[in-house]
């Protein structure tokens, strides 16, 4: 999960977890609706590190 500050609503982890399986949970300080738009660097590198997990 990415969540960006700007985004339309504002992800709540301990409520996330009750229906999911949560593998990731980034907080980012900027960004919004089109984060990877508005931060591509930033978006791709939690991607790349998201996979990179999973390895």
């Amino acid at each position: 999960m990415a969540v960006f500050a700007h985004g339309i609503t504002r992800a709540i982890r301990p409520i996330a977890e009750l229906t999911h399986r949560i593998r990731r949970w980034t907080e980012f300080d900027r960004g919004g609706h089109f984060a990877a738009l508005e931060l591509p660097d930033e978006f791709v590198d939690d991607v790349r590190a998201f996979f990179w997990d999973l390895r």
